[in-house]
């Protein structure tokens, strides 16, 4: 038998898949503890993460776009389709130090699309790409493998598969200078005392460390199929 004769019994792949699930794990873990943590110590200015969204973007120079409330936990982001910051039920009202820290990042994002920012901008004209490659890719895989190791069909679902790797890889830099933005934006428009920001900067590192697990699981997950399928390897 060939490569695939032991993989009925154990396919040492499998580690690739369990060190990214473990990754993603503590990501997740660290990042609830740590806003657990912060979310209740109050800022002293006493403002809300959507009063110091407003005053961030306004004195950022934005106007244009709107803060919304939406439902759930840490479900913030930035729509620049729509122009809108959504801050979730745990940041909206809240005026902890952690919920004014989220509120500042997704500042980030918006003063990155009305800066031009490269990343973001790269970012962006991958979605389609990588909605298709995390969603097709091993599908197609998978269906080559059924019809009989049909290696076309394979080597198109690794490089769909790949370009949803690649979008969790630029993810990265968008994120830390979304973060680096927001840390500096608290400072300098004195929002945040000197060791409050320290606390933000816990906050936002550990969730960027949920960004870093992601893309290395991903990473992880492409480097798996193509040592499975990647040759020209077929079932003896």
């Amino acid at each position: 038998m060939g490569y695939y004769g032991y993989g009925y019994y154990f396919d040492p792949t499998y580690f690739l898949v369990l060190i990214g699930a473990v990754l993603c794990i503590f990501a997740q873990l660290r990042v609830s503890s740590t806003y657990n943590k912060f979310s209740k110590v109050r800022s002293r200015t006493g403002m809300t993460g959507a009063e110091a969204a407003q005053r961030i973007l306004q004195m950022s120079g934005i106007y244009d776009v709107r803060v919304e409330h939406i439902r759930g936990s840490l479900t913030d982001h930035y729509d620049p389709t729509q122009k809108v910051l959504r801050l979730s039920d745990t940041v909206y009202g809240s005026d902890s130090v952690a919920a004014i820290g989220v509120a500042a990042h997704e500042c980030g994002h918006a003063v990155q699309h009305n800066t031009g920012y490269a990343p973001i901008q790269i970012r962006s004209k991958l979605v389609p790409a990588a909605n298709i490659g995390s969603k097709a890719g091993i599908p197609l895989i998978i269906l080559g493998a059924f019809l009989g190791m049909n290696q076309v069909l394979i080597q198109i679902g690794i490089w769909v598969f790949a370009l949803a790797v690649l979008f969790q890889v630029v993810t990265l830099p968008v994120e830390f200078n979304a973060s680096g933005r927001a840390l500096a934006m608290l400072g300098d428009y004195g929002m945040l005392a000197n060791d409050e920001v320290r606390s933000c900067k816990k906050v936002l590192s550990a969730a960027a460390l949920t960004y870093v697990a992601a893309a290395t699981s991903a990473i992880l997950q492409l480097l798996r199929l193509i040592l499975m399928f990647g040759g020209n390897r077929r079932r003896d």
